[in-house]
C-alpha cells in the first residue's frame, strides 16, 4: 500500500463501515486479526456508544482499526414534503402496529462530541462520509497520530478532501451498497453517479492522494482489478455483511442470496438520501415518492424497519446491499479475508504469467 496506509494492515483489504449495527466490534476485530483493516461505524450511535465499541474492539485485538463518522447535514429538508411522506406511510404504521418516528431531532449525528472522543482516545484511522471535514479537524487528528480518509463520489469531492489535508480518499462507485457518500445531496443528480472504474481513474487524475476503491467488490479477482487500476486497497461491505460475526439481522444476511431479491436499486425510501438496497415491497411502493430529506426520513421510518424485523418480514426492511450481493459467502470473517487474499494472489499470478490469458 501507499505510505499513508501501509502499516495499518498486511493485506490491501478494508472492511467497510456499515452503520446500523453490521460493523460491530466482533466483525472489526476478526477482520483485523486476519490482516485486513476493519472499521467501526459511528453513524447513528451516541458518542458514548461509539467509545464503548472502541473499547470492545481493543479488548479483542491489538491490531489497528478505524472509525467512520458522518458529517453534519444541513437542515435543508422541506418540512411539507416530509409531512406528505408521513401521510403516505400511515398504512405501513397501521400494518406494523407502530408509530412513525420523530423527524425533529438533530441533524449533526453528535459529530463534534465524537471528534472530541477520538482526539482524546485516538484510533489508527478515521474516515468521513456525507461531506469533507474541516482542515482543523484533519490537522487535530493528525497531531494525535490518526490518519484520515474521506469518502468521495467525484473528482471534485476528491479535490476538496485534498485541500482539507486528508491522507487518503475512498472512491465509492455507484455499485456500492448502502448510502452514496456524496458530500452534497442534490436530487437533480439522482441516477448520475459514476461506476467505480471511471471514478477511480478520474480521482487519481485529480489528486495525488492514495485511493481506496469501493463499490460492488466481492472477490479477490475484483480486488486485483482495482489495484491494477491504481487503488492502494479495496473496501468491501456487502461481502462482510454475510459473515457470522456481522451484526446484521439474519433476515438481511439471508436476503443477499435469496432468489426473491434478485437485484438492487438506489432509493430514498428509507432514509431520504440515495442508498442502494435489495428491491423489496417497501422500496417498490414508496421509492418513487420519497422526498430528499436526510436524516429526517431515516428517523421517520426507523420504527417501521425495526417492527418489520421483529415480525420476520424483510419486505419492509432496509436491505442495504451492493450490486455484487449474489456473490456473498457465508464464511467467518477471518476465513473470508484468507479466501480473498488467496484469490487476489492467484489473479495477480495469472496476470504476470506469460500465456495465462490464452
Amino acid at each position: 500500500m501507499s505510505s499513508a496506509l501501509t502499516d495499518l494492515s498486511p493485506h490491501p483489504i478494508v472492511q467497510a463501515p456499515m452503520a446500523g449495527g453490521a460493523s460491530c466490534p466482533a466483525l472489526v476485530a476478526a477482520v483485523a486479526e486476519a490482516g485486513a483493516l476493519g472499521f467501526l461505524a459511528a453513524g447513528y450511535k451516541t458518542p458514548e456508544a461509539m467509545h464503548e465499541e472502541i473499547r470492545r474492539v481493543r479488548g479483542l485485538t491489538a491490531r489497528p482499526f478505524g472509525v467512520n463518522l458522518f458529517l453534519p447535514q444541513p437542515a435543508a429538508a422541506d418540512p411539507a414534503a416530509i409531512e406528505v411522506y408521513r401521510e403516505q406511510l400511515t398504512g405501513e404504521s397501521s400494518w406494523y402496529d407502530t408509530p412513525l418516528g420523530d423527524t425533529d431531532g438533530s441533524t449533526d449525528d453528535a459529530y463534534d462530541a465524537k471528534v472530541a472522543i477520538l482526539l482524546d482516545d485516538p484510533v489508527a484511522v478515521v474516515s468521513f462520509t456525507f461531506g469533507c471535514p474541516a482542515r482543523s479537524v484533519v490537522e487535530a487528528l493528525r497531531a494525535v497520530g490518526t490518519r484520515t480518509v474521506v469518502t468521495v463520489t467525484s473528482a471534485q469531492e476528491a479535490l476538496a478532501a485534498h485541500e482539507a489535508g486528508a491522507d487518503a480518499v475512498c472512491a465509492q462507485g455507484v455499485e456500492a451498497g448502502g448510502h452514496q457518500g456524496s458530500h452534497h445531496d442534490d436530487p437533480r443528480a439522482d441516477g448520475a453517479g459514476l461506476g467505480l472504474l471511471p471514478l477511480l481513474a478520474q480521482v487519481r487524475d485529480a489528486v495525488p492522494l492514495p485511493v481506496v476503491a469501493a463499490g460492488g467488490l466481492m472477490r479477490g479477482e475484483q480486488i486485483a482489478a482495482v489495484l491494477a487500476a491504481g487503488a492502494v486497497a479495496a473496501q468491501l461491505g456487502t461481502a462482510f455483511l454475510a459473515c457470522p460475526e456481522s451484526g446484521a439481522d439474519p433476515l438481511h444476511k439471508r436476503a443477499l442470496t435469496d432468489p426473491r431479491f434478485p437485484g438492487t436499486e438506489l432509493t430514498r425510501a428509507f432514509s431520504g438520501r440515495p442508498a442502494r438496497g435489495l428491491v423489496n415491497r417497501f422500496l417498490r411502493d414508496h421509492g418513487p415518492y420519497a422526498p430528499a430529506g436526510y436524516p429526517q426520513v431515516h428517523h421517520l421510518t426507523t420504527p417501521l424497519r425495526r417492527a418489520a424485523a421483529r415480525a420476520g418480514d424483510p419486505e419492509a426492511m432496509a436491505l442495504w446491499a451492493g450490486q455484487g450481493h449474489r456473490l456473498a459467502r457465508d464464511l467467518p470473517a477471518g476465513r473470508l479475508v484468507e479466501t480473498l487474499v488467496a484469490e487476489l494472489a492467484a489473479a495477480r499470478a495469472a496476470l504476470t504469467t506469460p500465456g495465462s490469458a490464452s
